[in-house]
């Protein structure tokens, strides 16, 4: 890892394990792209018809109680893609990146923390986000696109912070300790990574507070 740098480029690439599906533990495990946990809810009133939705950070799946083991698993998946197929229709654009910033700055960083620019990138597939201080940039990972809102704005909190300071000891985590899902998103992030198998899953920060669990320096 590079030694901090206020001229540096700040990346994120928190990640972990997702949490495994409650109800029935013969539920299939989300994919990776999918919205934290899955909870299989049968019905015997249901004769054909499967639904979902989403609640909270769970997904919830309608079906049949008649359905085989295979049959469940077969449109927990179906269900899983419909779902992230209709909110990839809803990401939100650049301008509403820089609005969601300003907004996050304002209510818990005390409006310091101001962008110039604020974007989404596909070329970032080892981070979640990045930051160039000196620039005032901002970019983000497409792969948050159909996450919690929660998470996202975790992830633009982080960069927003990297304004302000631009290494990871104890200032920069107290000004994330401000927003009260820090620690659950960062367990989502890490689930990803987790159920991805990537090679690289970076250390809890309360072991090393000087380490960077968002990734390298560039």
């Amino acid at each position: 890892m590079a030694a901090p740098s206020t001229r540096g480029r700040r990346d994120q690439d928190q990640q972990a394990r997702p949490a495994s599906p409650q109800h029935p533990p013969a539920a299939a495990p989300p994919e990776p792209h999918d919205r934290g946990r899955v909870e299989v809810r049968r019905s015997a009133r249901r004769s054909r018809t499967v639904s979902a939705y989403r609640e909270g950070d769970r997904t919830i799946v309608l079906i049949p109680a008649r359905m085989s083991h295979a049959e469940e698993q077969r449109w927990v998946a179906q269900m899983l893609e419909k779902l992230a197929a209709q909110e990839s229709r809803r990401i939100l654009g650049d301008d509403a990146l820089m609005d969601r910033a300003r907004g996050l700055s304002a209510a818990y960083l005390g409006d310091r923390a101001r962008p110039a620019q604020v974007r989404w990138v596909t070329n970032q597939n080892s981070r979640w986000g990045s930051c160039t201080p000196s620039e005032g940039t901002i970019r983000l990972s497409h792969r948050l696109q159909g996450m919690p809102e929660y998470v996202l704005d975790y992830v633009l909190l982080h960069e927003l912070a990297h304004l302000l300071v631009p290494d990871h000891g104890p200032a920069f985590w107290a000004l994330l300790e401000a927003y009260p899902r820090t620690e659950r998103a960062r367990g989502y992030l890490e689930g990803v990574v987790s159920a991805a198998r990537l090679p690289h899953i970076p250390g809890a920060r309360h072991a090393d507070r000087g380490a960077d669990p968002a990734g390298s320096c560039g």
